[in-house]
């Protein structure tokens, strides 16, 4: 005789998957003083990531075992510091300005998306999975996170006195896992004015790496999903258009297994937080198990460590030759 089984379903949390590319191919990612300068700024940036596209590509193809990869681009719009002009002039100009450059861009996204997208707090949620890695000998004396809203990569430096001399004896910081010598980094991830919470560019800058790369959930659900755009104006309200466009309907998937994000060197900075933040960041374990059963069957297996499927090209911004006029 078999035994029946009842079980509530919500026992059973179920992580929902999402289509992938191969490669997130990130085509720019500026703030508003980059438009604020005019066509020409955007102009420059774009005939220099031109120059490295290829390359990506042909580095794509060749995890893939020269097969064709499934490779995906977007474009990063900051409409969380400032707003500057509006989705009706902006976007046509950033589409007309990559394709003179021989580029399409297949997704928009806006930057306040990884905060809030389709009212659920993205960038709460993964504040909430933040596990600090606990630098050797520490005692729990450093606040967590949690309260701070900073985020270091081992032992800040400790401020102890000497009881006979009454000094202050100064220590270094040190990082956890420090080859030789530590490169010691603490990462502000939010700030607060009049009761309000405002998310640091690296901490909006990783939920964005992990929606890019397949990994973000709420309840089992994906989100900051990409949404067709029907070809009408675009509005005159940021808070009108989506968190994230598809732009191109023939586009391959929005997420992928590796991103890699093509900036202005001036990014170096946000990017390093941005790695140390991912290192320390729980996430689903679910999305983690598709993504690595799936790229293993395509034979384009991914690193264990989330922060290493993303990567970079940091390029010199060319110099405005208007500001050097008279120099």
């Amino acid at each position: 005789m078999t035994e029946a089984v009842f079980r509530e379903t919500t026992a059973d949390p179920r992580t929902q998957s999402v289509p992938l590319s191969h490669l997130s191919l990130e085509l720019g990612h500026l703030y508003m003083e980059d438009f604020a300068a005019g066509p020409e700024r955007l102009r420059r940036h774009f005939d220099e990531v031109r120059i490295w596209v290829e390359a990506a590509r042909a580095s794509a193809a060749r995890r893939t075992g020269g097969k064709r990869p499934r490779i995906s681009t977007c474009f990063l719009i900051d409409d969380y510091f400032t707003r500057f002009s509006t989705p009706a002039e902006l976007v046509p100009l950033i589409l007309k300005e990559a394709e003179e450059a021989g580029l399409v861009i297949d997704y928009l996204a806006r930057e306040s998306g990884c905060a809030v997208a389709d009212r659920i707090e993205l960038a709460e949620s993964v504040m909430h999975r933040l596990v600090e890695s606990p630098p050797p000998g520490s005692h729990g004396s450093r606040p967590p996170v949690s309260r701070t809203g900073w985020l270091a990569n081992g032992q800040r430096t400790p401020t102890t006195r000497n009881a006979l001399a009454e000094v202050t004896v100064w220590q270094p910081p040190q990082e956890t896992a420090a080859r030789n010598h530590s490169v010691f980094m603490d990462v502000e991830l939010w700030s607060e004015k009049d009761g309000r919470r405002q998310w640091s560019c690296p901490f909006l800058a990783a939920v964005w790496q992990l929606a890019r790369l397949g990994l973000l959930r709420h309840l089992g659900e994906p989100v900051l999903t990409p949404r067709p755009w029907d070809g009408e104006d675009f509005p005159h309200d940021w808070d009108r258009l989506p968190p994230l466009l598809r732009l191109n309907d023939s586009a391959t998937p929005f997420s992928a297994y590796r991103t890699c994000t093509l900036v202005p060197n001036r990014f170096v900075a946000v990017e390093d937080a941005v790695r140390l933040i991912l290192d320390q960041t729980d996430v689903d374990s679910g999305a983690l198990r598709q993504v690595a059963e799936r790229s293993a069957g395509e034979g384009a297996a991914v690193p264990a460590a989330v922060a290493q499927r993303a990567t970079y090209v940091f390029y010199e911004e060319p110099i405005d030759s208007s500001l050097s006029e008279g120099t």
